[in-house]
């Protein structure tokens, strides 16, 4: 019996052993299989990019074969919001990496609440320590999900962390003062936002379910530590994967905000200033397009204060760092299409309440 006994232990221990290198090969399976493409982004982020630059560099030398002004603007404004987004994109790249690699689970989970309703409000609050915009903010969600956020929290942070941080705050502040209904507007509507999307979030049965394929599969990956990388090698893996997903991301999403707003004239969108309900329509669309950067955005859309009225200028200010053409392209690295119609739906409707409620007491 005890001759059996150790015969039974040995082949368990022999097929705990098989089933963790059948694990290990899986995992490296996966790494393999998401490498190649990640390569390619971002051998496709960074050409797309740096032959933008250089296209718009050099036509001024074409002389009577320069481009025409039409493609020009394009280049020149698809240019503007690459160098406005780019330096944000790699700190919340590295600031992911950092969470991910450095920062050891309990400190960010000792400061969270049990109760789901209070740890969103204070995953609200978590862009005031990372003041990233937007752009950056992607890859920071990513992040944190791996790091073991629900993809209800997640977005809790990813809608809130543009608004509800040192740089964004000062600059409304700066722009529209610090007791103005807009800038009241522009704080309480954000954190509110966010915390709605992620209430109606956190109820989906299967959140996973909410992220794409890929993303979903990397998620599922065992942590490299387990396989012998030491944290140096992790972080540069994940700033090659980060940068493969995000930087062609942000290279399609700054030629199609160049592109729409080459082919739509403001002057359409500046004769709908005037009406409450248009001139909401009119700034949420303008948000749309522009894709400016939540850090500057009040500077922007100050010298339209003279024509908007009070309550289109916060729906600008409150839409335009959670839905426009660039974040939608960067979110898409993430979340599936039928979660970002959703989501910009209902960011839509509570952006045009807030506008109205301004507009009614302003």
């Amino acid at each position: 019996m005890q001759a059996e006994a150790q015969r039974g232990a040995g082949a368990l221990l022999h097929a705990q052993r098989s089933i963790s290198r059948v694990g290990i090969r899986v995992a490296e399976r996966r790494r393999s299989g998401l490498r190649a493409p990640t390569v390619v982004g971002l051998a496709v982020g960074v050409v797309g990019i740096v032959a933008v630059f250089a296209v718009r560099a050099f036509t001024p030398a074409l002389g009577r074969w320069s481009l025409p002004n039409q493609l020009q603007d394009l280049l020149t404004l698809s240019i503007s919001v690459i160098v406005e987004s780019l330096p944000f994109v790699i700190l919340g790249i590295v600031l992911s990496i950092a969470v991910q690699v450095w920062i050891p689970d309990r400190w960010i989970m000792r400061i969270l609440p049990a109760n789901p309703v209070l740890r969103r409000g204070v995953i609200s609050f978590l862009g005031i320590f990372l003041p990233v915009c937007e752009c950056g903010n992607v890859p920071l969600a990513r992040g944190l999900i791996i790091k073991g956020f629900t993809v209800s929290e997640s977005m809790t942070f990813l809608l809130a962390a543009p608004i509800l941080n040192p740089i964004t705050i000062i600059t409304t502040g700066q722009a529209f003062g610090f007791t103005s209904w807009i800038f009241v507007a522009r704080l309480v509507g954000g954190f509110a936002i966010a915390n709605i999307i992620g209430w109606l979030f956190s109820k989906h049965p299967d959140q996973d379910s909410l992220l794409t394929d890929r993303f979903a599969a990397e998620c599922r990956m065992p942590d490299g530590h387990e396989h012998g990388e030491t944290r140096w090698q992790k972080s540069v893996a994940l700033f090659t994967r980060e940068s493969g997903v995000i930087m062609p991301a942000l290279f399609i999403g700054s030629l199609v905000a160049g592109l729409v707003q080459v082919a739509v004239p403001r002057a359409v969108l500046l004769n709908l200033g005037s009406n409450p309900v248009w001139s909401i329509l009119a700034m949420m669309a303008l948000a749309f397009i522009i894709s400016v950067c939540s850090n500057v955005d009040s500077f922007f859309i100050l010298p339209f204060a003279s024509t908007f009225m009070p309550g289109s200028i916060s729906v600008f200010l409150v839409f335009g760092p959670i839905i426009d053409i660039k974040m939608l392209t960067l979110m898409r690295t993430t979340f599936t299409a039928r979660v970002l119609v959703q989501l910009t739906v209902v960011v839509a409707l509570l952006s045009a309440l807030i506008g109205l409620v301004v507009n009614y007491v302003a």
